[in-house]
């Protein structure tokens, strides 16, 4: 059996021996308190960042809604985020360099290091990083994630000490930082549409519903869509003239179903309000005792180029469900309402009045032909057969429609069965009269096709 050689051991034994400088005394003892209530400024510091900044609108709205102290400096801290952020990283970067001044006082007193050069680095700075990494960042983050609200509550008195002690900083470097945000700011890259499209593309899977993306595609063109794209044109508008009867106005909104309904003096162009159907409640056991045009609401005009997304938070800012949509010289092309507005982002909307056979415009024979009519909108149409609407961007002119596509492009009203093709697209005319086309049979070519 071979002998034991007492070598290493004596020489690990040897650099252990030689390292050691003193044995442990009360100021180590000392260092050492410092440095473990440095690590709990760090972590303390460090959670609230990430509470303060992952509060959702909820609990925000939660917080102003309940008068209290806590609230109210927490309030105070956000109404400042700059300088609330800028005194958290000014804070935690003192005591984090007070950490490894502390640490490299501890260690020089306890350990030499002229022979160990690893030794020196190990101790120094991967166990003090490591140290500050942990205890200074990860956990109290993951904590504070967790429980933001009730971190910030707690924390907000001690925040609100530290915005004080160091407000001259966070003031220099606030306004230190103000010229460049300003210059990142003015050569900030303007993301177009598509790239907004291609982004939702890369960062879907196979597991995104295809209801989601398109959805989220709707969004992105929400403020571009113009008003005249989705409104409902004059010609499939119910409306009523003022010298109508009370009986006949009954008539009317019992076949209609609406709840609105324009109502104008001798011609459409000439609309005078809007009558809401719930005023006329209160007397219908009486109508001789009132005049129905009496009880009619101002009418709200928009013109056919407003973008939808400007008149959606008009339609919130007024409390109003419909606009008169006219065009450039005061003619009235039409009605655009609050529902038309939604169903640009979530799809179609059905209630339990619509009749579904007198909504559908179009009938899918299979995957590449359809019949739609003529007065399918332009972009529902693109939806539909699944192409992008740019492609029409050059040849639609001021249509909003699927029959003004073809007149666009034609020049004039075709004759039934012509047929003609535009970008892979054949379109054939199925019912027309003299004064518009009202059926349109599509057939999408494919790359075999081709």
């Amino acid at each position: 059996m071979d002998a034991i050689d007492p070598e290493p051991y004596l020489r690990a034994f040897h650099l252990i021996s030689n390292i050691l400088v003193q044995p442990f005394s009360f100021q180590l003892l000392m260092l050492f308190l410092a440095m473990g209530l440095l690590l709990l400024l760090s972590a303390l510091i460090s959670g609230s960042e990430v509470a303060f900044f992952s509060l959702t609108p909820a609990q925000l709205k939660d917080i102003k809604s309940h008068t209290g102290r806590n609230n109210q400096k927490l309030l105070n801290l956000l109404e400042s985020p700059k300088k609330l952020l800028a005194t958290i990283l000014i804070a935690n970067n003192f005591v984090n360099v007070s950490i490894i001044v502390i640490s490299t006082i501890i260690t020089s007193k306890l350990f030499i290091f002229n022979d160990s050069p690893i030794l020196t680095f190990v101790i120094q700075v991967i166990v003090v990083t490591a140290l500050i990494l942990l205890f200074g960042e990860i956990l109290p983050k993951m904590f504070a994630s967790h429980n933001a609200l009730s971190y910030a509550h707690s924390i907000s008195g001690f925040m609100r000490s530290l915005t004080v002690i160091f407000h001259p900083l966070s003031t220099l470097l606030i306004n230190s930082t103000s010229f460049i945000d300003k210059r990142i700011k003015r050569k900030g890259h303007d993301v177009s549409l598509t790239e907004l499209e291609a982004a939702i593309d890369i960062t879907s899977d196979s597991t995104t519903p295809e209801e989601d993306k398109k959805i989220l595609k709707s969004i992105v063109k929400f403020g571009e869509i113009e008003v005249k794209e989705i409104m409902s044109p004059r010609i499939d508008v119910t409306s009523v003239e003022l010298k109508t009867s009370f009986d006949d106005l009954m008539k009317i909104i019992l076949e209609s179903g609406y709840s609105r309904i324009p109502v104008y003096e001798d011609t459409f162009d000439n609309v005078t309000g809007v009558l809401y159907i719930k005023d006329l409640l209160p007397h219908l056991e009486k109508p001789d005792a009132i005049n129905w045009s009496d009880l009619m609401r101002p009418a709200f005009f928009v013109p056919e180029n407003k973008h939808i997304n400007d008149l959606l938070q008009e339609f919130r800012t007024k409390k109003i469900h419909l606009a008169i949509v006219v065009d450039e010289y005061g003619g009235t092309s039409g009605i655009v309402t609050l529902e038309d507005i939604i169903e640009e982002i979530i799809g179609e909307i059905n209630d339990e009045l619509d009749e579904e056979a007198d909504e559908v415009t179009f009938s899918k024979l299979d995957d590449s032909n359809y019949i739609f009519e003529g007065k399918t909108r332009l972009n529902d149409f693109c939806k539909i057969v699944g192409i992008e609407d740019k492609i029409f961007a050059k040849v639609k002119g001021d249509s909003d429609t699927l029959a003004g596509l073809l007149l666009e492009i034609l020049g004039r009203i075709p004759v039934k069965d012509e047929s003609f093709e535009y970008e892979n697209i054949i379109f054939r005319v199925e019912a027309v009269d003299k004064r518009r086309i009202k059926r349109i049979y599509v057939t999408l070519k494919s790359a075999e096709d081709e």
